[in-house]
């Protein structure tokens, strides 16, 4: 049994990406540090970095991290059980998909998934607490990687460059093509682009059902570190 007020237990940090776009799931990650390797230095809020500056930071989490999992929310679940209830669920999986359980979990924002072990939100703690700096930087990184994926599928809608945001670019591609199975029926700009082209939402629900897009489905999405990651069932 962990012992929550153990000063030595482990920490881990929760961060997620992808709570506003129009497209796409939302992504979110868990990690915990190896105290045995160096510090990685220049840790940030994603959103305050360059990409390059991201990619190689990520590369150095994913080598140094004692722990980490990166883990989603479907476009189906987010329409189905709101982008709020559908982040929570996209952390969950993220640190139940560690390979090993964390004594303590930061989690950025104002309020925590319901989780097995002690967590406590961090306001602003994607610039402040590097463990959850580093979640933000994995889960930024995953996200912008899957959108990149997306739009060779999709290259009208310039997913590569907006990663499904409702830029002008966005919202000039919804009014003249329509929205995708990968959009968001219940966010208000999707709507409207649905009811110009006369779709319904469960037509969106028949397509969805008939892909394995990964993007479509939540699941976790990658795990690793210094120890063996093993099979967790994190439905």
């Amino acid at each position: 049994m962990l012992d929550f007020e153990d000063p030595t237990a482990l920490l881990c940090g929760v961060d997620e990406v992808g709570r506003g776009p129009l497209a796409g799931p939302v992504v979110a990650a868990a990690v915990i540090f190896d105290a045995t390797k160096p510090a990685i230095r220049g840790l940030a809020d994603s959103k305050a970095l360059t990409p390059a500056r991201r990619e190689e930071l990520y590369e150095k989490i994913v080598s140094r991290a004692l722990a980490y999992c990166v883990a989603s929310a479907s476009v189906e679940e987010i329409d189905s059980i709101n982008i709020l209830h559908a982040t929570m669920l996209a952390m969950q999986r993220a640190v139940l998909g560690l390979a090993v359980a964390p004594g303590l979990v930061k989690v950025d924002g104002n309020r925590c998934p319901v989780l097995p072990m002690r967590s406590e939100a961090v306001i602003g703690g994607d610039a402040t607490v590097p463990l959850i700096s580093a979640a933000s930087i994995l889960a930024k990184v995953t996200r912008d990687r899957m959108l990149v994926d997306l739009h060779a599928e999709h290259p009208e809608y310039g997913f590569n460059v907006h990663s499904g945001y409702s830029t002008p670019q966005h919202m000039a591609a919804l009014r003249l093509h329509g929205p995708t199975i990968h959009h968001r029926h219940s966010f208000q700009p999707v709507r409207v682009a649905c009811g110009a082209f006369g779709i319904t939402a469960r037509e969106y629900t028949v397509a969805r059902a008939l892909t394995d897009d990964v993007a479509i489905k939540g699941t976790v999405l990658l795990r690793g570190g210094s120890f063996v990651p093993v099979q967790v069932d994190v439905a």
